[in-house]
């Protein structure tokens, strides 16, 4: 179907991937493939794929163990009439992590639910990553879009350095500058004040979160080593505390 009025189907799928930390899981029922549906928690690599982390004593473990094919379903959960809202509806394969990428999906899992800790080292549970296929996305009335992959998922190919240091970078704008995590919120986002800190940065964006409220800071442009990501951070940090300043004179 072909939406009414333009809009960008696939920065509102980015955006919901980023910042969706519960989801509808489908799996299909090992031996019978009936339909099976559940609710996970979920946070994101840095291409934007969905990291789930899930004991092999559900249901919905053994199903994908038997059989990879999934759909998650990720919605605004605002108020108000849920239908309204806007969702997307993946299509794509779980895999179980394994070598290499344990360590970024552990990381990133952890940024984004920092209880899983109490739990993340049970022997039950493994991190799995869902490769999407294609998206389906919702956003009301005659907003409905298909999306292949390559239209909401984040080229990292050439962003090593940055991955990389991903994680001091996080580390050191949590710990130094809580401030201008809340300026971002606040005077570049439109959020409230609150205990705002960085759980992510990629080459197109920041996650941002405070409590179970999270946002996406869509940077001006793509950025792929340490140094970009400084210079960016630091322009946006400028323009946050300009909006700051012009709010306190109006």
């Amino acid at each position: 179907m072909q939406p009414t009025t333009d809009f960008d189907a696939a920065r509102l799928a980015r955006s919901l991937l980023r910042r969706s930390r519960q989801g509808a899981l489908a799996t299909l029922m090992a031996g019978s493939g009936d339909p099976y549906c559940s609710l996970v928690n979920v946070a994101s690599h840095a291409d934007g794929s969905p990291i789930l982390l899930i004991s092999r004593l559900a249901l919905h473990t053994r199903n994908i163990l038997a059989d990879a094919r999934v759909s998650l379903m990720l919605d605004e959960r605002g108020p108000g009439d849920p239908l309204e809202g806007s969702r997307i509806m993946l299509a794509g394969r779980a895999e179980q992590a394994s070598g290499d990428q344990m360590a970024i999906l552990r990381r990133r899992y952890l940024n984004a639910h920092p209880s899983a800790e109490v739990f993340v080292n049970f022997k039950d549970f493994s991190f799995f990553r869902i490769i999407p296929a294609a998206a389906h996305v919702v956003a009301g009335f005659g907003r409905i879009v298909d999306l292949g992959s390559e239209q909401f998922l984040t080229d990292i190919s050439d962003a090593g350095a940055l991955l990389e240091a991903e994680q001091g970078a996080i580390d050191h704008m949590n710990a130094d500058h809580r401030e201008v995590m809340n300026l971002y919120a606040t005077r570049l986002l439109g959020a409230k004040t609150g205990d705002w800190h960085c759980t992510g940065c990629d080459p197109d964006g920041m996650d941002l979160q405070s409590g179970t409220i999270t946002l996406r800071l869509d940077f001006p442009r793509r950025i792929v080593t340490p140094a970009a990501l400084r210079q960016v951070l630091s322009e946006l940090a400028d323009q946050a505390r300009a909006a700051a300043s012009m709010g306190a004179l109006s």
